[in-house]
């Protein structure tokens, strides 16, 4: 017990070390995780190390992937949303294809289908590997695809997995493979979606944070555990939770609720993210060692693995480049519809505008009611917002080169690999390969993202940045300034004691605020300011809340 205490501690400072030593090193922290990982498995504490592959894929992934998606912008999210299932899925079962004829070829005995088992191992990019490319000055679309990428491929390579081992005993069906993947990504939105919602409709009727926070700890794993009882993606469950509980926290939480959910939350992404990397080289000398007890080679290993690294990046490419082709058609389009659509953006300032824009698009002739108009002119709103958002951000040959150097392989990786049976021809060796391409693709690619990104990025324009800055502010101040005037400020009644005034004020001042939240949260729906700059005004909203609250708390 006390070794196991040890371990433990020594962990947690090794992890809060790495997060301060990295990035003044210019590394960054899951690096020097895995690094120290890796060193510390030669030490004779950790001779014997093997870590239960559910751990990381039901134990850790659910919690680290439901953070990342209530963190991440839903707005950007649909806006990339072609780019991402086109990644998660189509580039994931090519990759998994491709990789299985080589990985048939180069080892002995292996066979197609557990080429293909491997293949989809190796495939799918890390959520928690791609963290690092947070850390890069990189374009905001950029890390948008990779982030929701890395959301949702686990489900498509976990599938192929399953049906490639299947495949190895019984006859492949390619349409039962088609509907084991649409039945397994179908029942996960709806029960992670339902989840969300209900964790919601819950939490908001708890006033403590410490209690809302601890019921959020279990939201991913009341996603997923059912998810993958009905035999579909637990992480895609615990993916839509998150992503319903990022959009609709603001609405239905209070304040304190939600900074405790932030705080408590990167605590706990920091620990499970350091977790994840140092048990991956901590278990680098049991994974050699049985190579090397099953007479495989180590050497041979690695190659195959170095070979399997270079192809996953040149199909990523291959994949890539037509993508970025036909979103800057898709953009071309947009700009060319972006003057008729300001212009119907226009006339919905008045019922009449409205009645004759809609009009225009309305092919059932049928009189709008008042709900369908009002859905209507946030549409149009949407779109508005969409086209200048990709022509603002255009992708070019810098921002694909990113995304294809950036597709890390992590935890993932090694998990999924050590889940393959035991009656896997050469296991250990294809356990080894996957360790490796996950190690290298994390120390290699992870090691230079940082300076590729800042080596190829454009020239950028100080003033013009701070001017783009300071008209966003000014835009945002102006839509908080109109959100307050339908609530005039309380004035005293006469006799009217000093407590109450008070008492009076700080409600006004506290309706003022969520009317600006609520402003702010509608345009964040719409997509007409900048998700960060959003971000801060609410958080600098959050921050006045809870300032007022403090200061009246003694009067209650």
């Amino acid at each position: 017990m006390t070794e196991l205490l040890v371990v433990l501690v020594t962990g947690f400072v090794v992890i809060a070390a790495a997060a301060v030593v990295g990035p003044r090193l210019g590394i960054a922290a899951p690096l020097v995780l895995v690094v120290v990982g890796v060193g510390a498995s030669f030490l004779p504490l950790f001779t014997a190390v093997e870590i239960e592959p559910e751990w990381i894929l039901e134990g850790v992934l659910p919690p680290l992937l439901y953070s990342s998606a209530v963190s991440m912008p839903a707005m950007n999210f649909r806006r990339e949303f072609g780019a991402i299932s086109g990644l998660s899925v189509v580039l994931v079962v090519a990759s998994s294809l491709v990789l299985g004829v080589f990985f048939a070829l180069v080892v002995p005995g292996l066979g197609f289908a557990w080429g293909v088992a491997l293949g989809a191992i190796v495939s799918p990019t890390d959520a928690v590997a791609t963290s690092i490319i947070k850390r890069t000055p990189t374009s905001k679309r950029v890390v948008a695809m990779l982030e929701g990428e890395s959301l949702l491929n686990d489900a498509t390579a976990l599938v192929i997995l399953r049906t490639a081992i299947v495949a190895t005993a019984a006859a492949f069906s390619f349409w039962g493979a088609l509907g084991s993947f649409a039945y397994s990504v179908a029942v996960a939105v709806v029960l992670g979606g339902a989840v969300g919602v209900l964790a919601l409709q819950v939490r908001k009727r708890v006033s403590d944070p410490t209690v809302t926070t601890v019921i959020s700890f279990a939201v991913p794993f009341v996603a997923s555990v059912p998810a993958e009882l009905l035999e579909a993606s637990g992480l895609v469950a615990a993916v839509v939770a998150g992503l319903v509980t990022g959009v609709r926290a603001p609405r239905d939480l209070s304040v304190r609720n939600r900074l405790s959910d932030s705080q408590n939350w990167c605590t706990v992404e920091l620990v499970l993210e350091g977790a994840v990397f140092l048990t991956m080289g901590l278990q680098i000398r049991t994974i050699v060692e049985s190579v090397e007890r099953d007479h495989a080679g180590v050497a041979t290993a690695v190659l195959v693995a170095v070979g399997a690294l270079v192809l996953t990046v040149l199909l990523r490419a291959a994949y890539v480049a037509p993508l970025l082709k036909v979103l800057a058609v898709r953009s071309r389009r947009s700009g060319r519809l972006r003057d008729r659509m300001q212009e119907m953006q226009g006339r919905m300032t008045t019922p009449e505008g409205q009645q004759e824009a809609f009009a225009e698009v309305n092919r059932r002739r049928r009189e709008p009611s008042g709900r369908q108009l009002e859905r209507f002119a946030s549409r149009v709103t949407q779109v508005v917002a969409d086209i200048d958002y990709f022509l603002r951000q255009p992708l070019g040959w810098r921002e694909g080169t990113t995304v294809v150097w950036a597709g890390m392989r992590g935890a993932v990786t090694v998990a999924a690999a050590q889940t393959l049976p035991e009656s896997t021809p050469q296991r250990s060796v294809l356990v080894l390969v996957a360790f490796t391409v996950a190690t290298l693709s994390l120390l290699v690619q992870g090691g230079t993202i940082g300076p590729l990104v800042r080596r190829l990025a454009p020239p950028a324009d100080p003033d013009a940045t701070d001017e783009q800055a300071e008209a966003d502010r000014l835009r945002l101040l102006e839509l908080m300034r109109h959100a307050g005037d339908d609530l005039p400020e309380p004035v005293p009644a006469e006799g009217e004691s000093r407590t109450a005034t008070v008492q009076a004020q700080v409600r006004w001042r506290i309706a003022v605020l969520e009317a600006q939240r609520a402003a702010l949260l509608d345009a964040r729906d719409h997509g007409t300011f900048d998700a960060d700059a959003l971000e801060e005004a609410l958080a600098n909203l959050d921050a006045s809340q809870i300032a007022i609250e403090l200061r009246v708390r003694p009067a209650d």
